[in-house]
């Protein structure tokens, strides 16, 4: 495991793609604060483009997982060591300057150990069978394709097996809105101010960043409106979900940044412009 925040991560992508690439299981922690450059200490989620796209080199993914409470830094973290391991790959937890000094209660549940079979790979000394030789480097072209190809399969099943996501009042939304980490939380808030006045309002938050939950956003598309996307940036996340929504309604976008979070009455306010056609 490591741990750092924003340009820490930076510093770290060229090990973070060996690691995918010799498929090595690491859980990797970015508290993301302000940038580019070295910027401020305050809580931005400009790092979103970075963690879901690869930040590295060579067409890599890990698992991006998005928590938005001390509780889910805790929990999430554990899931993310046995993701690792169960994928040999690195998984990512993106949280933010907020959360990663917040204060809050946290139970710690009892988890059943998930034991892996690490012993085609593992180092662990030679003595008595062949060695294992841990390396991303295949010189030859065709073990390179078959190597690639071999890690696209293991993407694709990570696509099908840990989409996850938490939906707020959606059913009936004509308005959806989507956010993540501690954005979510005040989104949470504004739906029921928004529901109090009459409006057709839900959420939902995306807790694996990567593999994003298009899918389920394509399907709330179908009797949604339109869908507002809250970040704290200039608009990063809000791409996904307008591949994911693919035309059907508008996607409209409220960022804040630079250390600054959206109050719920700027988010109220461009909820009311977009149900009034304002916008």
């Amino acid at each position: 495991m490591t741990a750092s925040s924003s340009p820490g991560i930076s510093l770290k992508q060229e090990g973070i793609s060996y690691l995918a690439g010799a498929e090595l299981p690491a859980v990797i922690v970015n508290v993301n604060r302000a940038g580019p450059g070295l910027g401020n200490i305050g809580p931005e989620q400009s790092d979103y483009f970075q963690a879901t796209k690869g930040g590295g080199h060579g067409g890599y993914k890990m698992i991006v997982l998005a928590p938005n409470s001390v509780q889910e830094m805790a929990s999430l973290t554990m899931d993310a060591f046995e993701l690792a391991e169960t994928y040999r790959n690195p998984v990512l937890i993106l949280t933010d300057a907020y959360l990663g000094q917040m204060k809050e209660d946290v139970v710690f549940p009892e988890r059943k150990t998930v034991k892996t079979d690490n012993s085609s790979w593992s180092l662990t000394g030679a003595k008595g069978r062949e060695p294992h030789i841990v390396t991303s480097i295949f010189l030859d072209f065709t073990e390179m394709e078959e190597h690639v190809a071999h890690l696209v399969q293991k993407y694709k099943r990570m696509e099908e097996e840990q989409v996850r996501y938490e939906e707020y009042r959606a059913d009936d939304a004509e308005l959806i809105g989507v956010a993540f980490g501690i954005v979510s939380r005040i989104l949470k808030d504004t739906v029921d101010r928004a529901r109090a006045r009459g409006m057709k309002v839900g959420m939902i938050r995306p807790v694996s960043l990567w593999p994003f939950p298009r899918k389920r956003i394509a399907e709330l598309a179908e009797h949604a409106k339109a869908f507002l996307t809250v970040e704290l940036n200039t608009g990063q996340m809000v791409e996904d979900v307008r591949l994911a929504v693919n035309g059907r309604v508008p996607v409209y976008f409220h960022g804040r940044y630079g250390g600054k979070l959206p109050s719920g009455t700027e988010i109220l306010e461009e909820m009311v412009k977009i149900v009034g056609g304002e916008r």
